[in-house]
């Protein structure tokens, strides 16, 4: 067994361990990055990546089956055919390509990278086994960036027809029929992928709506949509197992259906990972999830955990942004993380874009804002892009305060609104009153009128409504 000495071990290559280590390089800090699979983790190789390419592939396939028949925009097309061999080739490609590039980051920087398992033995040592041998690194500083993975149950456990979202991103052939246990984002996002690709899809979910984290306005115009991409929903239903492709549900009166199911996506949820030797360090946990301060600074000194393993929201960029934070810190820098203007974005059909506070959240803090709370509201159905587009289902609404208009939330659900995201995060972030976005001048016709008119709107003035 070969010791070494650094000034920051990072394990976990996802997107907070390699923009971790990255910029900790580039600060001149002597910086080592383990990894036991490929850099970029979950995001890069089994989640958003992956997930979006195929999502856009379903979008395109689905619209050239719409131009085979009778339209409104008088397009005719041929029967619509799809290679998912090459297309999953395709995919794969992009995934390959940014693994390359990320390897590239860290070499460029300056981080020593390293494949292998990593395991504490005490908060100031870990030892990593790799295909050449054991390392024992004795670190000034470590960070936990190890992510997380799905949640199994028990009724229906990982293997055969069930699968987790990573075997549903690399299925060979489009099932007959897909069984999505659980009605969140990633149930949703995947299944309605294979939905346009053919599929017929059944989405079973336990509560009284789908994408309970989303206020029910946001998510009306998703669960709207889902008939016509051939989804069936049955909400109040638990899933109760699997025997050969019929999947047993039952329903909130206490009744029973049995459902045909080639394959069955569970999707309830997802964990973080532990099996690094966390149980040899002394941290103070929430929950499952590791506790950290606002310098992402765990219970132990010289620690730190971002990402995935310290909780809700799970988002690529809530890690990489964390990463930035702990490498300034460790550097010597004065940086915090402020989780205020993190944007989350569901790719259904239509999209779903939050940031900040909602109504009701600001409303339940209107006292501690001091000040009431004023909502504008524009829906997509006057907006002239939107019907270009012919996807006017959706709106954008803005939460300020009341007394002097300042930003705190802003909430879309529509066609394409994720690339909004950033000017939403950008207004609350720069403490943009409502009166600075109604009079800046948007272009016309685009989407982002939406969030000129929503703003008027909280003044009392607007326009097209």
């Amino acid at each position: 067994m070969s010791d070494r000495k650094v000034g920051l071990l990072v394990i976990g290559a996802g997107p907070g361990g390699y923009v971790c280590a990255v910029r900790a390089a580039k600060l001149g800090v002597d910086t080592l990055i383990v990894e036991q699979d490929k850099p970029g983790g979950t995001c890069l190789n089994v989640g958003c990546i992956p997930s979006k390419a195929m999502i856009h592939a379903a979008d395109e396939f689905y619209k050239a089956c719409c131009f085979g028949s009778d339209n409104e925009l008088g397009i005719k097309a041929g029967k619509a055919e799809i290679d998912l061999a090459k297309t999953l080739e395709w995919k794969d490609g992009i995934v390959n390509n940014l693994n390359i590039g990320v390897s590239g980051l860290l070499k460029r920087a300056g981080a020593e990278s390293l494949t292998g398992k990593a395991r504490f033995l005490d908060g100031k040592t870990v030892e990593i086994l790799t295909s050449e041998g054991t390392i024992k690194v004795h670190a000034q500083n470590i960070v936990i960036a190890a992510g997380s993975e799905p949640i199994e149950i028990s009724s229906l456990p990982f293997g055969g027809n069930v699968m987790s979202s990573t075997e549903a991103l690399a299925l060979p052939e489009v099932p007959e029929t897909l069984a999505v246990v659980g009605g969140g984002y990633i149930g949703l996002e995947i299944g309605t992928a294979y939905a346009k690709l053919g599929s017929r899809v059944i989405v079973v979910e336990s509560a009284d709506r789908i994408l309970p984290q989303y206020d029910a306005a946001l998510t009306a115009p998703v669960a709207k949509r889902l008939p016509a991409l051939n989804i069936e929903l049955m909400l109040n239903a638990k899933a109760q197992g699997l025997t050969g492709d019929t999947l047993e549900i039952l329903l909130q009166d206490g009744s029973s259906r049995s459902l045909t199911a080639n394959k069955v996506l569970v999707t309830v949820g997802r964990k973080p990972r532990s099996d690094y030797g966390l149980e040899e360090l002394s941290l103070t946990m929430d929950g499952t999830f590791i506790a950290i301060d606002d310098k992402c600074q765990t219970s132990m000194r010289g620690v730190y955990a971002i990402g995935d393993v310290t909780g809700e929201p799970m988002l690529a960029h809530r890690a990489m942004a964390q990463g930035e934070v702990v490498a300034n810190v460790v550097a010597g820098g004065a940086s915090t993380f402020d989780k205020m203007c993190i944007p989350a974005v569901c790719f259904t059909d239509p999209e779903i874009v939050t940031v900040g506070l909602s109504p009701q959240d600001a409303a339940d803090q209107a006292a501690e804002l001091g000040s009431e709370v004023s909502v504008g509201q524009f829906p997509l159905q006057a907006s002239g892009r939107a019907m270009t587009m012919e996807r006017d289902d959706g709106f954008i609404r803005v939460v300020a305060r009341k007394d002097n208009g300042v930003v705190l939330g802003v909430q879309a659900v529509g066609s394409q609104v994720s690339e909004l995201s950033a000017a939403f995060s950008l207004a609350i972030e720069m403490g943009a009153r409502a009166e600075d976005i109604a009079s800046t001048v948007h272009a016309h016709p685009t989407i982002s009128e939406g969030f000129q008119e929503a703003c008027m709107s909280v003044l009392g003035n607007g326009l097209h409504i």
